[in-house]
């Protein structure tokens, strides 16, 4: 018995799907400006984790971390606590940010957090 396997989707699931990744973009791109960071910046790779260590207030030689493996979810972690703090927001919404962030970033760049760029510590 032969099965066929295709690896092509369907039209209304691409765009469907094309959809998310488009508003996940919008959302990440809302945050960098709430930031005072080039929205642009998102489309760029590597410079999109370089402009997110900043925003989270950490030293740009962390983007070496990312390349770790084991090393690499441990620092998300970090830099997630650290950018949801940056926006007031709590240990759990960084958690979010981790592990739904097709969720939590629409709610961090379109809602009503302010970026808080100074923070006294």
């Amino acid at each position: 018995m032969e099965y066929e396997t295709t690896s092509t989707m369907s039209p209304l699931w691409m765009i469907i799907w094309l959809a998310v990744v488009i508003f996940i973009i919008a959302s990440v791109w809302k945050v960098f400006t709430k930031a005072g960071k080039p929205g642009w910046a998102v489309l760029i790779p590597f410079y999109n984790a370089y402009v997110f260590l900043q925003i989270a207030g950490k030293p740009g030689w962390w983007l070496i971390l990312f390349f770790i493996p084991f090393v690499n979810f441990i620092i998300g972690i970090i830099v997630s606590i650290a950018l949801a703090e940056k926006f007031g927001k709590g240990v759990g919404f960084a958690m979010g940010l981790v592990f739904l962030g097709f969720i939590f970033y629409p709610i961090l760049g379109f809602g009503s957090a302010q970026y808080q760029a100074a923070k006294a510590s």
